[in-house]
């Protein structure tokens, strides 16, 4: 029998737009397969609530602004967490967007942070990528939903691997992704220079198919083709600091920009390697 597994934080950024309920559905979905619970934060800028210089007006807008919020936030949650039989806490407070949620990801510490993908842009934050301010106050993994092939929950995934070493890769849930994972394991390498390049091969250890792509100005492009082709809609992206000898001559892509480049959910690593094997 099988060690009971713990259970996972997850927090999920909102920003209440038209892509929330997809980001939140594709959540639930990881959330069921690897035993998580939901957290879903909200910050709206006061800026954005108070017009009046009068102190009792302006309390008057912020309460009925609170209300509203509360209003959406439970119209969000409240469907989701009826039909999949999940439950799905959420909060959300008036104030600066970049350090309020600095703040809560330092008090709440959760294991994964989920952002949504907006078509082919990533989430903006007054003027900077929230992705980018993400990776920098989050050691946990963080997720980049796409509107585009999102996990449905109770369902197998097809899942991928960039430039990752096998038979594990940086996820500490590696374990419980495999056994709803869709075989064969689709592996995705970037690579320096080689005769190989863009060649299918099989691994022979674990019937890992592994895709190899030569860097060059349309590697990012034809991987994101041979992601359609093979369905695939999660990818996870290593983001853990590898040994110079262990890793020959690979590419590792720089995230930021691949993330409004290719329309399928993201898996990025957490900073801390896990020894994880399936």
């Amino acid at each position: 029998m099988k060690s009971s597994k713990r259970k996972y934080k997850i927090v999920v950024l909102t920003d209440l737009g038209k892509s929330s309920y997809k980001t939140l559905k594709s959540t639930v979905g990881l959330a069921k397969i690897i035993h998580g619970d939901i957290e879903v934060f909200y910050v709206k800028k006061p800026s954005d609530i108070v017009e009046s210089d009068n102190q009792l007006s302006a309390m008057r807008t912020i309460n009925d602004k609170h209300t509203k919020v509360d209003r959406q936030m439970k119209s969000l949650t409240g469907p989701i967490s009826k039909e999949f039989g999940i439950d799905i806490n959420y909060s959300f407070v008036f104030g600066n967007v970049k350090n309020e949620i600095s703040d809560y990801i330092e008090k709440s510490r959760p294991d994964i942070v989920v952002l949504g993908k907006r078509k082919s842009k990533p989430f903006k934050l007054i003027g900077d990528s929230i992705t980018e301010f993400i990776l920098n106050v989050h050691d946990g993994v963080l997720m980049i939903a796409s509107d585009k092939g999102c996990l449905v929950p109770n369902k197998e995934i097809a899942f991928g691997t960039l430039n990752s070493s096998e038979p594990s890769f940086n996820l500490e849930f590696a374990e419980e992704l495999m056994e709803h994972t869709q075989k064969p394991l689709k592996s995705f390498k970037i690579i320096k220079n080689s005769a190989s390049a863009k060649q299918l091969s099989k691994s022979t250890d674990k019937g890992t198919i592994e895709y190899v792509f030569e860097h060059n100005d349309s590697t990012v492009k034809n991987l994101s083709n041979y992601l359609s082709k093979n369905n695939i809609n999660v990818l996870s992206i290593d983001r853990t600091k590898k040994d110079p000898d262990q890793i020959q001559n690979s590419m590792m892509p720089d995230i930021t920009s691949m993330i409004g480049k290719l329309d399928v959910t993201l898996l990025v690593s957490g900073k801390q390697k896990y020894k994880t094997t399936y």
